[in-house]
């Protein structure tokens, strides 16, 4: 069992330990992207949700600055976060769009065309052997701050 601190339960998480759920979050992503486990695109979130939502077991959300002001962008992310609510999906907000473009390969689809970065399902894949530690941490973090009323915690990934 984790012992929180004082900061921990009050919903300030230290530095140290942000980089490190940072860290796990680029871990996770790298590990599964040659895996075909990633998902990328408000879209074809969506149907993925919709057809196998047990096979999910990571929801980013990623916003740039530009994006707070998109309405409609606004209400795909609530009822993202309603459905993995609804299906105990840990979901984490990513507000770096640019490095998460980097760590998914330049963000870019193969015929060029750029990629919807603001929704990336992380799936589990088909082998049962994929113990990921990176993951646990995520998991663990997304737990404890669902714990403090905090069900989309937002991580700040640091360019590189």
């Amino acid at each position: 069992m984790h012992n929180m601190t004082f900061e921990e339960l009050s919903g300030d998480y230290s530095q140290e330990r942000m980089d490190t759920v940072a860290k796990a979050l680029e871990e996770v992503l790298t590990s599964a992207l040659p895996q075909g486990c990633i998902t990328v695109g408000v879209y074809e979130a969506a149907k993925s949700l919709n057809v196998d939502p047990d096979n999910v077991v990571l929801c980013i959300l990623a916003t740039d600055e530009d994006d707070v002001k998109d309405v409609a962008l606004q209400i795909h992310f609530t009822l993202i976060q309603a459905f993995c609510c609804e299906n105990d999906i840990n979901i984490l907000r990513v507000n770096n769009t640019h490095r998460l473009a980097q760590i998914l390969g330049g963000g870019k689809q193969s015929g060029g065309e750029p990629m919807d970065l603001h929704c990336v399902l992380v799936t589990s894949p088909h082998s049962p052997s994929w113990k990921d530690p990176a993951l646990s941490k995520l998991s663990l973090f997304c737990r404890e701050s669902r714990c403090m009323d905090q069900w989309v915690p937002i991580i700040n990934l640091p360019e590189r």
